[in-house]
């Protein structure tokens, strides 16, 4: 039976932190741990997405913090997830299904990380809920990327 654990992982870390997951790819992608393709290795690439995964989390602490249910939102959240389960998927796995598996970790992340948090991101408590969702969503990506099997490059 094939392991989606990497691939649910990967979109799970999209549902929490969009961007978080954006640069585990790219650090995943520079180590050979992804599928040939799209995904930049470049150092320029890795320091963008990391700036933009750090800007993601400081954004989310103000009380302006769009809800990420909203439809934009939540879109990209299920992309990225598609996106990132499909690049980590094994050499003998089924890309389409690991991407499936990202969406349903996307989905979940989507929704587990809002319910945990609350509804409100602008009191102390959801801002200290969302600096342990942000602890959460790279530790999780770095274990990902760590346990991420080595690519055969074709």
């Amino acid at each position: 039976m094939q392991d989606y654990t990497t691939s649910f992982g990967i979109g799970f870390v999209a549902g929490m932190r969009t961007m978080t997951a954006c640069a585990a790819l790219t650090w995943a992608a520079s180590t050979g741990r992804t599928r040939d393709g799209f995904i930049p290795t470049s150092p320029e690439a890795r320091t963008l997405a990391t700036a933009a995964a750090l800007a993601e989390m400081a954004g989310d602490k103000m009380p302006s913090a769009p809800d990420r249910r909203i439809p934009p939102s939540f879109a990209a959240r299920l992309v990225i997830g598609a996106v990132g389960g499909w690049a980590l998927a094994g050499q003998p796995a089924s890309p389409e299904h690991d991407a499936l598996a990202g969406v349903a970790g996307a989905l979940a992340g989507t929704l587990l990380g809002r319910a945990i948090r609350g509804p409100d991101s602008g009191t102390a408590s959801g801002r200290a809920w969302g600096l342990a969702e942000d602890v959460a969503a790279v530790c999780l990506a770095a274990a990902l990327v760590n346990a991420a099997e080595p690519q055969r490059q074709s």
